[in-house]
């Protein structure tokens, strides 16, 4: 029998619903069992007798059973066993005492052969009872750590997705305050008042989202866009930047900022180090049930970075892989590709989720 977690969030109302069910569920079969014999209507007023009786004991071992799951495992169980025994024997002695009342007999009272006969019935029923009640206690104990584990696992992995973006932020801040740097060294004061204020609007953008948020496509796309005005302000026509965004893809979810160090790599050794510039495309678009995207460049490629030990996307890459690893887990793919002399490449594939619970197929 699979039991129903919603049935056991309030304890108390669960124990009382299962204790008044189980013993209605005696009391039928043992009425059906003394009528089928004997017809008799004091047989059925001994059953009702019976049930009251073990509906209470039950109730009191549930409070002593109670007190001996806080006590050390040997102590308890010791306790536990005596308590079963000795409520065994109550149980009997009312039990052999109540037929002694309701039944039409010679010699009213209670005998040991009467006890002794029922001491089988009542231990079989009580230890039944006490069974289901720890392993009702034991499932309610295996399903609460498993939660307290699922808010420990989600709590540090949203600490390790914080972790991981935080990690961009000072890196993207190093790269643009050396810039601003440099043209307030170049008396270019305007332009680094103008890269300033961009700057700020950017962090402004960035900030406002959890670390561990995800935002639609779109939102990463404008995002983009932000922190290419800052560079453009440093290579100009040099950095050519070109979107190609499916509409259908726009509100796709994905991690915040997961984007920013493809293009800032894409910058570093694509961009800088070639007097021409270079392009850097931003593309997405749906593939069935996932998106694709894809962020390229038109630099030198891998070999050329290679040629050069001082260059790395050490933790651009690396960071990604970790914050993609950490939202989607193993649903999703991560590639690179580089062609000598025409460029880098980096692709991206994400399932497709959107806030909305539905959506128009595509």
């Amino acid at each position: 029998m699979v039991l129903s977690r919603p049935f056991f969030e309030d304890k108390a109302r669960a124990f009382w619903m299962l204790q008044a069910a189980g013993w209605s569920g005696y009391f039928v079969l043992r009425t059906v069992s003394n009528v089928s014999n004997s017809f008799e209507f004091e047989g059925v007023i001994g059953v009702i007798i019976e049930t009251i009786i073990g509906y209470c004991l039950t109730l009191l071992l549930s409070t002593l059973y109670g007190y001996y799951r806080r006590l050390p495992r040997i102590s308890g169980a010791l306790l536990t066993l005596a308590t079963l025994a000795l409520a065994t024997l109550i149980y009997a002695v009312l039990e052999a005492f109540t037929f002694s009342l309701v039944s039409k007999v010679v010699d009213p009272g209670i005998s040991l052969s009467r006890v002794v006969g029922y001491l089988f019935l009542t231990f079989t029923v009580l230890a039944g009872w006490s069974a289901l009640y720890f392993g009702m206690n034991f499932y309610l104990i295996v399903e609460q750590q498993a939660d307290q584990m699922e808010q420990l696992e989600h709590q540090a992995s949203s600490a390790q997705l914080a972790m991981l973006r935080y990690q961009l932020n000072p890196h993207f801040l190093f790269n643009t305050l050396n810039s601003i740097s440099t043209l307030v060294l170049l008396k270019q004061t305007e332009r680094a008042n103008v890269m300033l204020s961009r700057l700020s609007s950017f962090l402004r953008y960035t900030l406002a989202n959890e670390p561990t948020a995800h935002v639609t496509l779109a939102q990463e796309a404008e995002t983009l866009k932000l922190y290419l005005e800052i560079e453009k302000m440093r290579f100009d026509e040099r950095l050519r930047t070109h979107f190609e965004i499916d509409p259908r893809v726009a509100k796709a979810r994905l991690p915040s900022l997961l984007l920013q160090p493809l293009v800032e790599n894409a910058i570093k050794y694509a961009v800088t180090p070639q007097e021409e510039g270079a392009d850097i495309t931003v593309s997405a678009r749906l593939v069935g049930e996932r998106v694709l995207i894809a962020v390229s460049d038109t630099g030198p490629g891998l070999i050329e970075m290679k040629a050069r030990p001082t260059l790395s996307t050490g933790v651009g890459l690396a960071n990604i892989r970790e914050r993609l690893a950490q939202s989607f887990g193993a649903d999703h793919r991560f590639e690179t590709q580089s062609n000598p002399g025409e460029g880098f490449s980096v692709e991206i594939e994400i399932p497709f989720q959107i806030d909305e619970p539905n959506r128009e197929a595509a």
